[in-house]
């Protein structure tokens, strides 16, 4: 990726961070306890993840996982625990500390705006925020994931089967069955959101609604 094309790339995961600060900051101690979208972690655990994952380096996300012995599951609760504040104003100064970093594992850039768009949503929904993400960081974010593996949080298997159709953009990923709905809603739909499924039409939504079950 070109250089600048880098820095477009990071403007958009620093804006993205930046105004989830922003939403968090306001919003009640009391509803950090809300269970995500994010299966088994509340919006605090959310919020500890995006820590965690802003700080890692390729290094040290090798490193970590040897250590967790290749269990990304693992890998994933133990920085959870690592960055998780004891309250949720001291998690969310962490999160404010770490917003313009740009440090990423052995992955794709674009899996940073995956991270921030599709967590962003595992706390907005569950809190009654809403969020309108720019276009660009959606669709990004939806082609890299329907490029990636189940095993990785991603549709590779289910995609290759349907045809995504955005109802909001110029956006059509695929061939077969269709599955229309907002970008953003098929983002979290293919990053195994069961929620986001409600927002989509067409017969190509089972395949989804199976891989959720």
């Amino acid at each position: 990726m070109k250089r600048d094309a880098k820095r477009g790339t990071w403007r958009m995961v620093h804006a993205e961070r930046a105004a989830l600060v922003a939403d968090l900051a306001r919003l009640e101690a009391g509803r950090w306890d809300t269970p995500s979208l994010c299966t088994g972690w509340t919006v605090h655990e959310v919020a500890a993840h995006l820590v965690d994952t802003a700080l890692t380096t390729r290094l040290g996300f090798l490193a970590g996982l040897v250590r967790a012995r290749f269990d990304f599951d693992l890998q994933n609760a133990r920085g959870v625990e690592r960055w998780r504040g004891a309250s949720p104003e001291e998690t969310l100064e962490r999160l404010r500390r770490v917003v313009p970093r740009t440090s990423t594992p052995p992955a794709p850039l674009d899996t940073r705006l995956v991270e921030e768009v599709v967590h962003g949503e595992d706390i907005r929904r569950v809190v009654g925020l809403v969020r309108a993400y720019p276009q660009e960081a959606v669709a990004r974010a939806l082609r890299l994931q329907v490029r990636t593996p189940a095993a990785f949080g991603g549709a590779k298997e289910q995609a290759a089967s349907v045809r995504l159709t955005a109802t909001d953009a110029d956006l059509s990923i695929g061939e077969g069955p269709e599955a229309a709905g907002p970008a953003l809603s098929l983002l979290l739909a293919v990053s195994g959101r069961r929620a986001a499924l409600d927002d989509l039409d067409g017969p190509g939504v089972a395949v989804f609604a199976g891989a959720a079950a």
